[in-house]
């Protein structure tokens, strides 16, 4: 518990108090004495003893009110001492808590400033990481579509395919279908035929079919 300047004062004030109190308890009492002499009719006796007496007890009074005011001194000598020892102390505990204050803010702004360090690390690996996904998605997509073209592409050559061989089977029934008119006629009457369009009339009859088959697709 820290004493305040005021109850050094008050306890100093205290002390100085009692002793001027002490010292005119002295003189009051001197003074009665002496005017008690002064009043008295003094027998013929022998005052050396009470004489004596009185110095003795003037030496007392004066040896007290000496050690009262040196402990008064002192005390407040240690007061003063109590007040430069707290100053002291508060002034190392305002230095103290300065200096935790200091270190804790240091703490605080290395934690700060690591975290952040952290924190930038972990959204550039989770850019980074980003940049990879959209990379291998990409790559995914472009085999995919790379793929679908493919598909596409071979389904079209089916589908060509799949024409050409309907076209060839309309061309081959159409054909067919084209000789059956032919078919029942003889080689004669066929070189008849290939004569009035001016064709050759040379060849067996599949041949002459052929021909005028042929003419009647031109």
């Amino acid at each position: 518990m820290t004493i305040s300047t005021e109850s050094y004062s008050a306890v100093a004030g205290q002390a100085r108090e009692a002793t001027e109190r002490s010292v005119e308890a002295w003189k009051n009492g001197a003074k009665t004495f002496t005017d008690q002499l002064d009043q008295a009719t003094i027998p013929s006796l022998d005052l050396t003893e009470p004489v004596a007496r009185y110095f003795d007890y003037l030496q007392q009074a004066i040896d007290f009110n000496r050690d009262l005011a040196t402990r008064w001194a002192e005390m407040v000598t240690a007061l003063t001492g109590s007040v430069r020892d707290q100053t002291t102390n508060v002034t190392n505990v305002v230095k103290d808590q300065v200096d935790s204050v200091a270190d804790l803010t240091v703490r605080q702004a290395e934690k700060a400033e690591q975290a952040a360090k952290e924190q930038a690390e972990q959204a550039e690996e989770a850019e980074k990481a980003q940049a990879r996904e959209a990379k291998r998605v990409e790559r995914e997509e472009a085999k995919k579509a790379q793929q679908e073209a493919e598909e596409a592409e071979e389904a079209e050559k089916a589908r060509a395919r799949e024409a050409k061989r309907v076209e060839r089977e309309e061309a081959k029934k159409a054909h067919e279908q084209a000789r059956e008119a032919y078919e029942g006629l003889t080689k004669a009457e066929l070189s008849d035929q290939l004569a009035d369009r001016g064709l050759p009339k040379t060849g067996n009859v599949d041949e002459l079919i052929e021909r005028l088959v042929n003419a009647d697709s031109e």
